[in-house]
């Protein structure tokens, strides 16, 4: 069964920088596409960033709307960790953060959050002065 627990938020003025992680049990990050998605108070869950599975040259996706430029998605297969490095924060980024696990090994990974089979507990991040 494969397991996720995403850590690391927390609450950050605007313009601040967070650092999320997203550990997975077995190899579950070097055999699925990875994503991040969140789900900002009284609205729908939406897509924020995905890595594809190949270690090498992985496809990076990033929601070109919101996040693109300021948010990276890096992963560590070693440690079966991916991580979600926030900079120049917004309020508009409150949400809850989950990461989500893919096992399809899609060529692209997808911005859609019913393709993810298996899901984090979420973690709170408040961008807020």
């Amino acid at each position: 069964q494969v397991q996720l627990a995403a850590s690391g938020g927390g609450m950050v003025q605007p313009g601040g920088s967070l650092r999320l992680f997203c550990t997975a049990s077995e190899r579950t990050i070097a055999t699925s596409n990875m994503g991040w998605l969140r789900q900002p108070p009284g609205k729908e869950r939406e897509f924020v960033a995905a890595i594809g599975w190949a270690e090498k040259d992985s496809t990076i996706m990033y929601n070109a709307r919101t996040v693109v430029g300021r948010f990276t998605i890096p992963r560590d297969n070693a440690r079966n960790t991916i991580f979600l490095h926030m900079s120049s924060l917004k309020p508009e980024d409150t949400a809850v953060y989950y990461c989500a696990a893919d096992p399809r090994r899609r060529r692209t990974p997808s911005s859609v959050a019913s393709d993810y089979d298996y899901w984090g507990q979420g973690t709170q991040v408040t961008v807020s002065s």
